[in-house]
């Protein structure tokens, strides 16, 4: 029977899990596995699985799943290729609800035995009504409900917040999460669907357009197996949620490569294009820009058009955001003769007081900056605000001078930032800033970037109206 959508929700927030494989041997992933959930904060029961053992990390260890003498909501599986099957037959006999599975050695492999192992691996989960994440995967995590299933412990620490990935790579899964550490990115869910056994693109993208805790939906592909129906159900969640992709293979290598990677259909990457852009899909083309973006939607209101502002306390950043915004389909609008006397009367000689407006001479006068940010976000012309400014000893106020302003109108403008300055130095106010709706990156062209790609969502989303 095909799985339903409705199944996944116990999959993602279980009240037990059975590891099967569990380890105490730090050489092995049942180990990495037991430490991410008993670490990870995860409040329900945690059932290691392992014949050889009668306790785990503390916790009282079963022979099978069959003899855990507690309902099983999740089982993660680490064991070799061969006994999965069997251990999936156990898993429906026990009444399991999902399994997670990360052995890998299925249709990845350049093994006919490897193809026929999934095949029949899928089928008996499907008999029995199961949705299984992988093989071939890393794992997922429910940040909110405190679920780390995966074999990387640090995933615990990833921020909360809206943003889920649906990612075919470990390693890309990876990068992205740490990335979002460093810069202080809040995550719902991060799911590696790995070889696709019944759960895959199609499937999350149901579920998570339907999760509350997921605000922005984001996408790392290499290939899939049925285009057509990605594409029908993305239609169908365009303007609900924002859904982002990062789709490699644009190259002929790359694109190889990904065939052998997971076993899935690559295919022409102009031919993805296409059908991104016809089912309102936001397409990226790197790994920052995939978490930047991310960022921007799951932080700031959509802009109601493409008039953008330029705000610098240099005359480089705005510059290099300029050329960005206009790249990304920005228009630096004219101000209106009200906003324009306000930024006049507040910015002393030698300021370039039209947009880009550089309020670089105003260093001294951090009210002068505040000033200039409120006049340009109040204005009807301006429908978003990219905003840079490298911190100098001269300036060490303009953050805090910043603060209310930029808060007043976070809910009302998309603002993206470039508050850049060393150590600890902003970064208590950067991270009220963020917590506010107003998101910070390490450069003007990211942060430009950011607003032009939260117009490109807009114009996507209206073509589906």
């Amino acid at each position: 029977m095909p799985i339903k959508v409705e199944n996944l929700h116990r999959l993602f927030d279980p009240r037990s899990v059975a590891i099967i494989g569990a380890s105490k041997n730090p050489g092995k992933l049942g180990y990495h596995v037991m430490k991410s959930l008993t670490e990870g904060g995860f409040k329900g029961g945690v059932f290691p699985v392992n014949p050889k053992e009668t306790e785990l990390f503390g916790v009282e260890a079963y022979p099978s799943v069959a003899d855990v003498p507690h309902e099983v909501d999740l089982a993660v599986v680490v064991l070799p290729a061969q006994a999965v099957p069997g251990v999936i037959e156990q898993c429906a006999s026990k009444g399991v609800k999902g399994i997670v599975l990360i052995t890998a050695g299925f249709k990845e492999i350049e093994d006919e035995q490897g193809a026929e192992l999934q095949t029949e691996m899928a089928r008996l989960a499907d008999q029995a009504g199961i949705p299984i994440i992988g093989p071939n995967t890393f794992g997922m995590a429910n940040l909110h409900a405190e679920l780390n299933a995966s074999f990387t412990p640090e995933f615990s620490q990833v921020k909360k917040g809206g943003i889920s990935l649906i990612s075919q790579s470990g390693g890309m899964a990876h990068m992205l999460a740490f990335l979002a550490m460093k810069q202080n990115v809040g995550f719902s869910k991060i799911i590696g669907v790995g070889n696709r056994c019944n759960v895959g693109f199609a499937e999350l993208l149901e579920y998570l357009a339907e999760d509350e805790s997921t605000g922005v939906i984001a996408m790392y592909m290499e290939g899939v197996d049925d285009p057509r129906r990605l594409m029908d159900v993305a239609r169908s969640v365009r303007g609900k949620k924002p859904l982002l992709v990062y789709k490699v293979g644009r190259s002929e290598v790359s694109d190889k490569a990904s065939r052998f990677h997971t076993g899935s259909l690559a295919g022409q990457y102009k031919v993805y294009q296409g059908a991104f852009r016809q089912t309102g899909m936001l397409a990226v083309t790197s790994l920052e820009e995939l978490l930047d973006t991310a960022k921007a939607l799951d932080l700031c209101p959509v802009p109601e058009g493409n008039r953008a502002a330029v705000l610098s306390g240099q005359a480089g950043p705005g510059m290099a955001a300029c050329d960005v915004s206009e790249e990304r389909g920005l228009v630096l609008t004219t101000f209106s003769e009200e906003t324009q006397e306000r930024i006049n009367v507040a910015l002393p000689p030698l300021a370039l007081r039209s947009n880009p407006v550089d309020m670089g001479p105003a260093w001294y006068s951090p009210e002068a900056i505040a000033e200039v940010a409120d006049a340009a976000l109040g204005d009807v012309n301006v429908d978003g605000v990219v905003l840079c400014i490298a911190y100098a000893s001269a300036n060490i106020g303009a953050v805090d001078a910043l603060s209310d302003v930029l808060k007043g109108w976070a809910s009302r403008k998309p603002i993206t930032c470039c508050l850049s300055a060393p150590g600890e130095i902003w970064r208590e106010g950067i991270r009220s800033l963020e917590e506010a709706g107003v998101p910070n990156y390490p450069t003007p062209e990211r942060a430009a970037a950011a607003l032009g790609n939260l117009w490109r969502y807009r114009s996507l989303a209206m073509m589906g109206s």
